[in-house]
């Protein structure tokens, strides 16, 4: 959905919740929390829709008023997952896919939303260029990647706390980086398995190119004498998380549970 949480419609969006909520006090409270005064650029003016982003209470409104269009999509016999304004339909046919969109274009037209223009698309997951992503994944090919915005937030998040003039040690560098990568795999642990062996080549080339500064010699670490001077064995001892071998453990795992 386009612009999503500054979009939604103030009256609509009331008098759906004055159909599950009694109490006045509460729907009054919720009526000032919408109608709140913004300021920019040194003017003020009160909002006629939107839910304030960033609010605890914006996600809780926006999935209550989407709420209709889960029952609208599953009583149509159509399984859409949806997490807030983000939503994929999933369609035996093309036939049956350009249903769908035609029925949830309907409905979110006639609540007063937008379908966002660059992001709603048909295709087929199945084939190479016919993918789509959704929660940070891109899904083609039979096969689930982690999307490249992710993939290359996560590099720059790297690079920031792997800069070759940092002064600290090597083990405290490690310590700092490794909450990161634990928590990146932990979201994306079912990526494809090669997303994991490049990032933790990445990582380790980061490392490399900090130990070679440390030694005064340039260079980012990518040369085999570097390797043979500080091999993946030497990083695992420092307690370095690897994904590859997370993702290994990972697998033996679920194994052991069939």
């Amino acid at each position: 959905l386009q612009s999503y949480f500054d979009s939604i419609p103030h009256l609509p969006l009331l008098a759906k919740l004055a159909g599950r909520i009694a109490d006045r006090r509460v729907l009054d409270l919720i009526q000032c929390f919408l109608k709140q005064d913004i300021m920019e650029d040194m003017t003020r003016w009160t909002p006629t829709s939107g839910s304030p982003q960033g609010a605890v209470i914006s996600p809780l409104l926006a999935n209550l008023y989407l709420h209709e269009l889960d029952v609208e999509m599953r009583q149509a016999g159509l399984v859409m997952v949806r997490y807030a304004d983000d939503a994929v339909v999933l369609c035996r046919t093309r036939e049956e896919a350009e249903a769908a969109l035609a029925r949830m274009r309907a409905w979110v037209g006639a609540n007063g939303l937008t379908l966002h223009p660059d992001k709603t698309h048909i295709g087929d997951c199945r084939l190479e260029g016919h993918g789509f992503e959704f929660l940070g994944y891109r899904f083609e090919a039979g096969q689930r990647w982690v999307r490249k915005k992710s993939f290359m937030g996560l590099r720059d998040r790297i690079r920031a706390l792997t800069k070759r003039h940092r002064g600290d040690s090597i083990e405290s560098i490690i310590a700092s980086i490794n909450p990161i990568l634990r928590g990146w795999f932990g979201y994306f642990r079912h990526a494809h398995r090669y997303t994991f062996s490049s990032v933790d080549g990445f990582v380790r080339r980061r490392l490399r190119a900090i130990l070679r500064r440390q030694l005064h010699r340039p260079g980012q670490g990518r040369c085999f004498r570097d390797h043979s001077r500080w091999p993946n064995a030497f990083f695992a001892n420092l307690g370095l998380f690897t994904m590859h071998e997370a993702h290994q453990l990972a697998r033996q795992s679920r194994c052991g549970n069939n």
